[in-house]
Parts: structure tokens; C-alpha cells; sequence
């Protein structure tokens, strides 16, 4: 009999396998998972070469998985000032003034919505502190950024520009640039010019933020975006990636037929513990950047139109993607986006079946949930958003979206009621990676949606685990503690299922194992 590689012992073993929901022992061969029951039914498995582990009646259960997450392109998304903590202007202007410099600019990133009070998104809020020196600071959403004159003249940039997505240069009633740079094209315009990590540095950083990620539980990631894959390559070839990566690149207006044949070529790029596997759209942007799409006006008037500005050509691609066999996942916060998803879902017909999923989903109306259970449409949701909103809704995502609408926050637990899957997130770097995190506040919303139901544990640790394995297509794999399945596990000091949600938030993790490999053990 052969041997195994990894045998865990004295474990209280949560394996979601409804043919053996509970387990003390488990034997990893070869990546795999080789057997699954007692000490007896591992006992023939130890060999002279057998790593055993005693995990002392720790949880363990299926790896954790982040079904929504950034994490290479995030390496440059966080580059500079971390401006998360800052709370209003005042305290913003102060840290700006003593920023470091990179190369003679002032980069930040996280940088709430709410610091500016209801104010108009302006540099002239700032650029008296900053000295003449470019500033580039990305918002939280990732969607917006606001940036100096100096930065818009390092980019050649003197006036409004038309995109092929719906995206923009905000000005003032003067024609003033504000430096509000709304979307991707718009910020990438400067970002193309301003400080970004060196190759090396970011190599560094990557390993070191995968291996931070494997120590909260995690043991995997759905990438919303391309990457850079040779540098994931080059890292993978090099040492085990410490997470599963599992990637999809955008599809954006205006690309055309032989840009979706890039997009399906791509589908064939493998390496160990990382693929791409899936294809990104956008359909809006976010609430408070006023370009989700919704039915009717945000309280700005503002949200009535889709990213693409026209959202057949959107429908279309996500046909020719779904021809090919390719997987797509969708960003769609409004309700008029999401709806208009679901329509797209659903002229495909029932073969398109819990293969196609729509990201954040933040607000959407009773006669949307049962939907996404009909056409199997999974929903991705990051729970840790909800930080972002305050519960008496005098935030900037309740008050654009008004009372109605903000009542209808973050429907984690409707969706999970009408039958739906749901896979959880965090969206890193928009909201922490800790996988902790993204299981609690499912259980206990925040925000805008605290008055709301949570999801229960069972629910919660689901998300993260099978109904993240379904969302990538990959059930007959992963998302159980079962023989045959990939040897991803993740073990808690307490038990993520019956423990209350904030010693959840705070447990710690005794053992992280992807593909068979330890990739963190407690001190």
C-alpha cells in the first residue's frame, strides 16, 4: 500500500461530503486526498516518510477560498500612502502634507468616499498641501481616483476625453478638471505615468502577500482580472504559490471578435496552483462613484446608463464567450446592471447552468432573488463591504442610492433563502483578505446592512468553500474533505460553524495546507 505524504490526526473534521459530514483524521497523498474517517482509517496510510500532525481538536475543513480578490494587480493598486484609516478631510490634507515621495509623487490608495463629507470630489481640496507635486490617490471602490494638476499635465492631459466605456473626466460648471478620474480609462491615463512597484519589488511583495492570505486560511483566490502571468509563473516555477490562483481576464467595450479569441486562447494557460479560468465583464461601476447602473436616478441623478455603452454588444460577447465553453463573471452592483445580467443568463438556455455568476450585487429588488436560483446564476458578494456604509445610512453609498434602496443592502442571506449559491469574498484590495473576516461579517453585516439577516455558519463557511467550488466549476474537486479531492484544508482553533461570529473573526489558524504542501502552521 503506498504511503502517505501528510496524515492529520485528532482533528474534528467538518468535510461538507454529505456521504460522511464529520470526520477526527485525514491522509494526503500526491496533492490528493487519500482517505478520509478515524485513526484506523488513516493508520496503514503513515509510512517512515509521513508527516503526521496533531491538530489537537482544532476545526479542520475544507481550504478556504476567496471568491473575489486581486491580488497580483493589487500589488500595484496599493502602491505609496494607505489612506484607509483616514476618516475626513482634515486628517487627509495632514497626511498628504508629510506623504512619502516616490520619485517626487504622492501615491495613495484606499481613500474612503466619505472623507470628503458630501463635498464634490475636487483637487482643490488638497493641492495647496501637496507643494506642486503630483498626486495620484486611488479611491476604496477601485473605480475612481483623484489626482493634481501636476499629475494631469505629467499625462498630457488638458481636457475631457471620450472612452469607449462609459468613463470620465469630471469637471466643474467652469470646464475645470477636477482631477475626479471616474473608471478604469480615465484613471489609466495617469496611472500609465505614474510610480509603480519594480519587477522585483513586486515579486517579493507577491509571495509575501499570498503567504499573509495562506495565514489567515486561506488556501485559494478567484482573480478578477488578468494579473501578470509571467510574473505568477516565474514565482510558481521557483516555490509552491501558498494559494490557488484562479484567473479572469477583462472583456471590455469595444473589443472585438478577435479580442474574444484572445480572451478563449488564454483559457489554455495553466501552471502549478495557478489558470486562467473564466472572463471578467463590467456592466456598471459603483454607487458611490454614480455610475452603477440602477432603474432610476441616484439622488444625484446619476446611474441610468450600463459601462457598455451599449449593453447588447455586452450581451453579445457574453454569447460568443458562453459558445466557447468559457465561464464569465460580471460586475454588477445596480439593479438595472444585475438585471440586465440575468436577462443575458437567461437567453442561453438551461445548459447555461451554474456557469455564469455576477460579482457585488450590493442592491436589487424582491423579483431579482428568485431569479438567480431559477436561471442558477451564482451570486459573488464580499461581505466585508459593508464596512464602508454606516447603519443610520448618512454615508455616501446610502445617501446617493436614498432610503428605499439602501434598505435593500448587501441580500446575502435572501439569496441563500430563494436558492441560490453563494460564493464569498473580500474583494482585496478594497477590503481586507483575511478569510476570518469574510466568513464573520457574512454572519453579522455591517453598516448600511447591520438591520439585516446574516448568514449562518454553516451558510458562511459554504460560501467559502462548496459554493465557492461551484463558481469556478470545479465540485467534482474541491470545495469537500473527501478522498480523490484536492488536498486544500484549513484548520481553525475554533469551529466556524457554531462559534459566534466575532471569535470567528478572531480565530486562530493552526494548519493551512494547498495541494498536499503546508503552507502555514502556528508558531
Amino acid at each position: 500500500m503506498p504511503t502517505a505524504d501528510l496524515v492529520v490526526t485528532n482533528a474534528e473534521v467538518r468535510t461538507l461530503d454529505p456521504r460522511r459530514p464529520h470526520a477526527t483524521a485525514v491522509a494526503v497523498r500526491d496533492g490528493l486526498i487519500a482517505a478520509v474517517g478515524d485513526d484506523t482509517d488513516v493508520r496503514d496510510w503513515r509510512g517512515t516518510g509521513t508527516e503526521v500532525v496533531d491538530l489537537a481538536g482544532a476545526t479542520l475543513v475544507p481550504g478556504l477560498v476567496d471568491g473575489h480578490s486581486h491580488p497580483v494587480w493589487g500589488l500595484d493598486m496599493t502602491t505609496g500612502t494607505d489612506l484607509s484609516e483616514v476618516t475626513g478631510l482634515d486628517e487627509l490634507r495632514a497626511v498628504l502634507a508629510g506623504a512619502e515621495r516616490i520619485d517626487g509623487w504622492v501615491v495613495g490608495h484606499g481613500l474612503d468616499h466619505n472623507v470628503f463629507g458630501g463635498r464634490t470630489v475636487d483637487r482643490a481640496l488638497i493641492e495647496d498641501v501637496l507643494g506642486g507635486a503630483p498626486a495620484f490617490l486611488r479611491l476604496y471602490d477601485g473605480h475612481s481616483a483623484l489626482v493634481t494638476g501636476a499629475a494631469l499635465a505629467a499625462a498630457g492631459v488638458t481636457g475631457p476625453r471620450a472612452f469607449a466605456q462609459r468613463s470620465h473626466l469630471a469637471t466643474d460648471a467652469d470646464g475645470r478638471l477636477t482631477g475626479h478620474l471616474v473608471e478604469h480609462a480615465a484613471m489609466d491615463l495617469v496611472a500609465a505615468v505614474a510610480p509603480r512597484p519594480s519587477y522585483q519589488q513586486r515579486r517579493v511583495r507577491l509571495v509575501e502577500l499570498l503567504s499573509a492570505m495562506a495565514a489567515t486560511g486561506l488556501t485559494g483566490a478567484h482573480v478578477m482580472d488578468l494579473g501578470d502571468l509571467d510574473l505568477v509563473s516565474a514565482v510558481a516555477r521557483e516555490t509552491v504559490l501558498p494559494l490557488r490562483l484562479r484567473f479572469a481576464p477583462w472583456c471590455m467595450p469595444g473589443d472585438d471578435a478577435a479580442a474574444l479569441d484572445e480572451l478563449i486562447a488564454l483559457q489554455s494557460r495553466a501552471g502549478r496552483h495557478w489558470r486562467v479560468g473564466g472572463v471578467k465583464f463590467f456592466i456598471d461601476g459603483t454607487v458611490e462613484g454614480g455610475t452603477a447602473w440602477l432603474e432610476q436616478p441616484d439622488c444625484h441623478g446619476q446611474g441610468t446608463e450600463a459601462f457598455w455603452p451599449d449593453p447588447r454588444a455586452y450581451s453579445e460577447a457574453v454569447r460568443t464567450l458562453h459558445r466557447a465553453g468559457v465561464r464569465t463573471a460580471t460586475h454588477a452592483i445596480g439593479d438595472a446592471g444585475v438585471r440586465h445580467v440575468l436577462d443575458t443568463v437567461e437567453s442561453l438556455g438551461p445548459q447555461a447552468r451554474l456557469t455564469h455568476r455576477v460579482e457585488h450585487i450590493e442592491s436589487v429588488p424582491d423579483d431579482t432573488l428568485a431569479r438567480f436560483a431559477r436561471l442558477g446564476v451564482i451570486a459573488s458578494m464580499q461581505p466585508p463591504h459593508t464596512d464602508y456604509t454606516r447603519a443610520d445610512r448618512t454615508d455616501e453609498w446610502s445617501q446617493r442610492l436614498g432610503a428605499a434602496r439602501a434598505a435593500r443592502a448587501w441580500r446575502m442571506r435572501d439569496l441563500r433563502d430563494a436558492g441560490a449559491i453563494v460564493a464569498l469574498g473580500s474583494d482585496w484590495p478594497i477590503a481586507h483578505y483575511d478569510a476570518r473576516s469574510v466568513l464573520a461579517t457574512a454572519r453579522a453585516p455591517r453598516g448600511a446592512a447591520a438591520d439585516r439577516a446574516g448568514l449562518t455558519g454553516l451558510q458562511a463557511l459554504e460560501g467559502c468553500t462548496s459554493h465557492a467550488a461551484v463558481a469556478a466549476g470545479e465540485t467534482a474537486v474541491a470545495g469537500r474533505v473527501a478522498p480523490g479531492f484536492r488536498a486544500d484544508l484549513t484548520a481553525l482553533g475554533v469551529d466556524p460553524v457554531d462559534a459566534p461570529a466575532d471569535e470567528v473573526a478572531e480565530a486562530p489558524v493552526r494548519l493551512t495546507v494547498t495541494g498536499g504542501h503546508i503552507v502555514h502552521r502556528a508558531g
